[in-house]
């Protein structure tokens, strides 16, 4: 398998399973309606372990066109493969997106909320603020990178690196989600965002293409942030 493919397929399943989790919570006449933050937040690190496991012995399972930048500028990825990762990525998380729809498909016509269907695919902020909004976006994406480069510097038993970036996740998204649902990743937000805006879901009202820089534009920067800190640092 290529390393593309690898890529494509490892965020098509990491959105399955993250966006799976969201709609299991959020839409009306599931078995886990009403689950709570706690849920997603635990289902999302879950998710992360399980697609890293599934394409990191072939592609490194970056899943992240933030992390591909952030490790192409500290030098531990070949600047040639940037463009095609981001594509892959991109591409996958808009085929997961679009396999949610599929599967909660009788659900969707029964929630009334737009904004809830909207929250299925992508984030959005608990208090709208340009500022603080992109502040969370660019910080929590530099812990990402920060942490996930301290975790390549150290060497742990064969095989358990993806449950530790996995439970980073978990951190992440326990300390830093509350003020945007930590998108952390563009092709985990804008891909689904445009599946949304795409699809034909019944009542979902606008796609929030206002705000849709932010989880866009936030996490590059702090990919770039995090990378340029551990170069500096360490």
């Amino acid at each position: 398998m290529s390393p593309y493919l690898a890529e494509f397929l490892g965020t098509m399943l990491l959105i399955v399973l993250g966006d799976g989790v969201v709609a299991n919570v959020l839409l009306r006449g599931t078995k886990g309606e009403n689950a709570g933050t706690l849920f997603v937040v635990i289902a999302w690190g879950l998710a992360v372990t399980l697609s890293v496991y599934a394409v990191g012995r072939i592609s490194g399972a970056h899943l992240n066109p933030a992390i591909t930048l952030a490790l192409t500028l500290a030098g531990d990825f070949p600047s040639s493969q940037l463009a095609g990762y981001m594509l892959a990525q991109f591409a996958g998380g808009f085929a997961g997106a679009v396999l949610v729809w599929l599967f909660y498909l009788p659900h969707w016509s029964r929630t009334e909320d737009p904004g809830l269907k909207l929250a299925v695919f992508c984030t959005g902020p608990a208090i709208r603020s340009t500022f603080s909004n992109l502040f969370s976006e660019i910080f929590a994406t530099m812990i990402l990178v920060l942490a996930i480069l301290f975790i390549g510097a150290n060497k742990f038993a064969e095989g358990l690196n993806p449950i530790v970036v996995g439970g980073l996740i978990i951190s992440i998204g326990l300390s830093l989600g509350g003020t945007t649902g930590f998108a952390i990743n563009p092709a985990r937000d804008f891909s689904p965002r445009l599946a949304h805006f795409i699809l034909p879901i019944p009542g979902k009202g606008h796609s929030d293409w206002g705000y849709s820089w932010i989880p866009v534009v936030g996490p590059f920067i702090g990919g770039v942030l995090g990378a340029w800190l551990y170069n500096l640092l360490f």
